[in-house]
Parts: C-alpha cells; structure tokens; sequence
C-alpha cells in the first residue's frame, strides 16, 4: 500500500474523528451553558478548536493532494472533494454561525451551526470511505 493511501486514510480518519466530537459532544452542550457566560465560552472555544483543527486542515489537504497526485482515480478525487467541501463549508458557513454566537448564544444560530456540522460530518465520513477504497484498491 503506497504511503501516500496510509497518509490519507489516516488523514481523513483523524479529522472525522475529531468533527464526530464537535458534532456529538461539543456543540451540543453550547445549550448548556448560562448565557452570561457565553460570550466568554464561545471565544475560548473559537480559540482552542483553532489550534487543533489547523493542523487537521493542512494533514487532510495535503494528504489528499499527494494521494491524488500520486494515484489519481475516482476514490482519491472523492476524499479530495470531500475534504475542500469540509474545508469551503467551514470557512462559508460555520465561522459565520461562530461569529454570530460570539456576540451571545443565538438559538438560531446554533441551530444553523448544527446542520452545518452535520453537513461536515458527513463529508468527513465519505473522505473517510472514499481513502479507504483508495488504499485497499490495487
């Protein structure tokens, strides 16, 4: 198996990983917290998920620009498309949920940043699918 299949398996199994706990357990729990409190939480939270899902963006990014360029087929573009839709519906449509709860919990807002997360999530996991075909294939 090339190393460049490992890389991106690994790659796209990390971020899913990590977007499975933002969905399941992070952002769910933002309900609970007092809204006097919020504002402060919101920007620890923007701070701290910064540091840990840059790397994750520039690991999944450039592994899937070295499996592709590699072995460029149908599984690799896949995990590739996924993980730019990841990175496009991050930047378009979840840090402007997060800049908006940044001025206090919005429920709507929270609600958009809910089935934003979903909708990466997802992506996520057919990143994941699409590298596994990619490194069990040939």
């Amino acid at each position: 198996m090339p190393i460049t299949a490992v890389l991106l398996l690994v790659a796209t199994s990390l971020y899913a990983g990590f977007q499975w706990t933002i969905r399941v357990v992070v952002y769910p729990q933002f309900t609970a917290v007092p809204r006097e409190a919020f504002h402060a939480y919101e920007a620890a939270h923007q701070r701290r998920v910064t540091v840990a899902v840059g790397p994750l963006f520039l690991f999944a990014g450039g592994a899937a620009v070295a499996a592709f360029v590699a072995g460029p087929g149908w599984a690799t573009g896949v995990a590739a498309v996924c993980v730019a839709g990841i990175v496009l519906v991050t930047g378009l449509a979840a840090v402007p949920q997060h800049r908006r709860l940044g001025d206090g919990f919005v429920p709507a807002a929270h609600a958009r940043l809910l089935a934003v997360d979903t909708a990466r999530l997802v992506l996520a996991l057919l990143a994941v699918a699409a590298a596994a075909v990619h490194a069990t294939s040939g």
